[in-house]
């Protein structure tokens, strides 16, 4: 045979599985498999199959002999057929499943029958290394029916819901941010005095009485507090009353808030627990400190039935979480959702672990001025704690209801650096790539995005490279704005992304967007025409992009536009 002896072919595998099923009239549970037999002419194939099976190799071998035919199929695909089986078919042809015809049928071929010379003439040539590819046609053709065209269903946002360092409610959060107020002062939850950091975007008072039951809330990190409180008053502020609750079908209802740090002060507790003994841990260490939990947790709480999972990709959670949410409302897996993100690690090891990557501003004598987006003075970020949730409900869904509709989701999308763990592209591809991918999956001209909620997260390196990708894709737009949330509350991680989409939707309810707070002196390249002021400034908004980028080079743009 003109191939590797670890080879052989399926007709041969075929032969072989023939054999072990022939029981020569007797009991097939007392006939051993390819036990003897006295019929000539099963002898004489038996000889032949002897021939063609010396070339199996130990695994095929082993198919056999565990009677397995999906093992048969596994172990030898698509090899030209042995010579002894060209040479015999003539004497194989008798037996009625391998005659000429059932062969040429089973390979997909006319049937037609050669004699023995024809069929020498009609040999085809087999080369060393070639394989005979083996189409298996189906019997018969199973008729199928296409899906009906359907129009797409849109996504509108009818509720938000915030926990930031300037205040728990949509409205109060984003009047601060129009009137410049910075959110950012010194660390008080715990003593950072030998920390070369000692400033941060933390969120003074929180309650949550009345949102989260108090036995919870002791238990609880408050990554899960804050996503909970920031769900519920979502709900609330999209007019889902108890009445409401009732009558829409919890199953197409769900929740995909993620985090991009999870429940770090739980997990850390229970380290320092188990110092002591294991038996001093908290029960719920591990189901508290995971991302997932806290979407679990409210789904529970309101009896919802429909997609509910968490997704994790640093700083860019919350616009995967809300891009994948509209998606499973346009598909009609789900009718409502509650999207974004929420993240709380001001903690000793959060801080710690920041500082060590050397990625943190020091400005700690004052605080207010440390985070500058595209101000040549900046020098790291500002840490942030908080969440942001929206309630995004189908179109028709909302109106039926009666629901205020603040906006509508355009679209966006995701996509990877593939560059450095922490870096991101120096030439912006991937940010680039992300941009353009979004506009085409919305339907969005670039034209009509005349303002943009950018990272920019205070960061050297980063800063600029976002801005360059902006220009390369908007530069020729003279309507353009780009301003940072982050210039006054900092970063918040898995958070930001809903809290700066939850801005984005604000501006273009309101018709005006924040200033750029301590942008003194901008950086070289940086072209402040495009860049809103140190005022608020009114801007009638068309299309609103939304950037998030994360460690790991992941790069995440989703647009939302008036509702029309």
């Amino acid at each position: 045979m003109a191939s590797s002896s670890s080879f052989t072919s399926p007709l041969c595998t075929w032969l072989v599985a023939a054999c072990m099923s022939f029981t020569c009239g007797r009991d097939p549970q007392q006939q051993p498999m390819l036990g003897p037999c006295n019929n000539k002419r099963l002898s004489r194939r038996r000889k032949i199959l002897s021939k063609c099976c010396g070339e199996l190799n130990g695994s095929l071998a082993s198919s056999f002999c565990g009677s397995s035919i999906q093992g048969l199929m596994s172990s030898c695909l698509a090899f030209e057929p042995c010579n002894e089986y060209y040479s015999s078919r003539g004497s194989i042809s008798s037996l009625g499943f391998f005659s000429d015809n059932a062969l040429s049928s089973f390979f997909g071929s006319k049937s037609v029958t050669f004699n023995r010379k024809q069929r020498r003439l009609h040999r085809p040539a087999i080369h060393s290394g070639e394989a005979m590819a083996v189409a298996v046609q189906p019997a018969k053709e199973v008729a199928t029916k296409k899906k009906p065209h359907t129009k797409q269903r849109r996504v509108v946002v009818t509720g938000m819901g915030v926990a930031t360092p300037l205040g728990h409610d949509p409205d109060v959060f984003y009047n601060n941010l129009l009137e410049g107020v910075s959110g950012i002062s010194e660390i008080e939850t715990f003593d950072c005095s030998n920390f070369p950091t000692r400033i941060a975007g933390e969120i003074k008072s929180f309650s949550t009485d009345g949102w989260v039951a108090p036995k919870l809330s002791k238990r609880m990190d408050k990554f899960m507090l804050y996503m909970l409180t920031a769900g519920k008053k979502a709900l609330a502020n999209g007019g889902i009353t108890e009445d409401v609750m009732n009558e829409i079908d919890k199953a197409k209802c769900g929740v995909l808030i993620g985090s991009g740090m999870g429940g770090m002060k739980v997990f850390h507790d229970a380290i320092e627990a188990l110092r002591i003994s294991y038996k001093k841990m908290n029960p719920f260490c591990v189901p508290f400190a995971t991302t997932n939990m806290g979407s679990a947790m409210l789904a529970m709480d309101l009896g919802w039935m429909g997609p509910n999972y968490s997704i994790s990709t640093a700083c860019a959670t919350s616009n995967f979480c809300i891009l994948n949410a509209a998606n499973h409302i346009i598909r009609g897996e789900a009718d409502v959702m509650l999207c974004g993100g929420s993240d709380a690690v001001i903690i000793p090891i959060g801080l710690g672990g920041f500082v060590a990557c050397r990625a943190l501003s020091q400005r700690n004598d004052d605080p207010t001025k440390a985070s500058r987006p595209w101000d040549i003075n900046r020098d790291g970020f500002v840490m942030g704690e908080g969440a942001g949730v929206l309630l995004l409900e189908e179109l028709e869904h909302a109106k039926k209801r009666g629901a205020n509709i603040y906006a509508e989701f355009l679209g966006g999308s995701f996509t990877c650096d593939a560059y450095h763990m922490t870096e991101p592209h120096p030439e912006g591809a991937g940010i680039i790539l992300c941009i353009e991918k979004a506009l085409a999956q919305s339907g969005v001209s670039r034209e009509d995005v005349n303002y943009i909620n950018a990272h920019a997260t205070s960061t050297p390196a980063g800063d600029m490279k976002e801005f360059k990708a902006l220009i390369h894709c908007f530069g020729q737009n003279p309507e353009l704005r780009v301003n940072s949330t982050k210039s006054m509350i900092g970063h918040l991680l898995g958070a930001a992304g809903a809290v700066e989409a939850i801005a984005a939707v604000q501006a273009i309810r309101t018709g005006w967007v924040h200033p750029n707070v301590n942008l003194e002196n901008p950086d070289k390249g940086v072209d402040t025409g495009v860049l809103v002021g140190s005022k608020k400034e009114r801007l009638e908004v068309k299309a609103a992009l939304s950037n998030s980028f994360g460690f790991g080079g992941h790069n995440s743009s989703i647009i939302f536009g008036p509702y029309k």
